[in-house]
């Protein structure tokens, strides 16, 4: 005969079988009963979640666009912020060997687009939009201004791109 482990101490149960039910979060997705372990963001800047079963999780990831609904500069400027405030992970070293799935040219494009030049702009022209820009946004001139402070650091990061070329 054997006895159970809630007889003996430490009491590992409890002394009668009934128990309180426990509460599933079931998916919020319209018409799934399935339990919603997956949170996923309502909205950007929102700490509110939408709580989803893994299929409908994978399926709302793959159909959000964190800046949608914002203008290029204003998409940009979401991007430095996010970039700002991730330099903390990045000197970590552990993204290191990720894969670079944005390449040279949507890059070299969008540095370009933010020194107000087209493709076909000259290594003078690059630096003379450059130190306009510069002048026009550094914050020494611009006391106390974020989004010039903002818009400077994504002037240098664009001129640092084009650089590389």
């Amino acid at each position: 005969m054997s006895r159970s482990k809630s007889w003996t101490f430490p009491k590992w149960g409890e002394y009668t079988s009934e128990r309180d039910p426990v509460s599933v979060r079931t998916c919020d997705y319209d018409g799934c009963d399935e339990p919603g372990d997956f949170p996923a963001p309502k909205a950007p800047d929102s700490r509110d979640k939408w709580y989803f079963c893994q299929p409908h999780a994978a399926e709302f990831n793959k159909n959000w666009n964190y800046f949608d609904g914002l203008s290029r500069e204003e998409a940009m400027k979401r991007a430095q912020e996010e970039f700002r405030r991730a330099k903390g992970y990045r000197s970590a070293g552990t993204f290191d060997d990720a894969p670079q799935t944005y390449g040279k040219e949507e890059r070299r494009s969008d540095a370009l687009a933010m020194l107000d030049l087209d493709d076909e702009a000259t290594e003078a022209d690059i630096k003379s939009a450059y130190r306009a820009l510069v002048k026009r946004y550094h914050p020494d001139t611009n006391m106390g201004d974020a989004d010039s402070a903002i818009k400077f650091q994504q002037v240098k990061a664009a001129y640092e791109v084009l650089k590389e070329k």
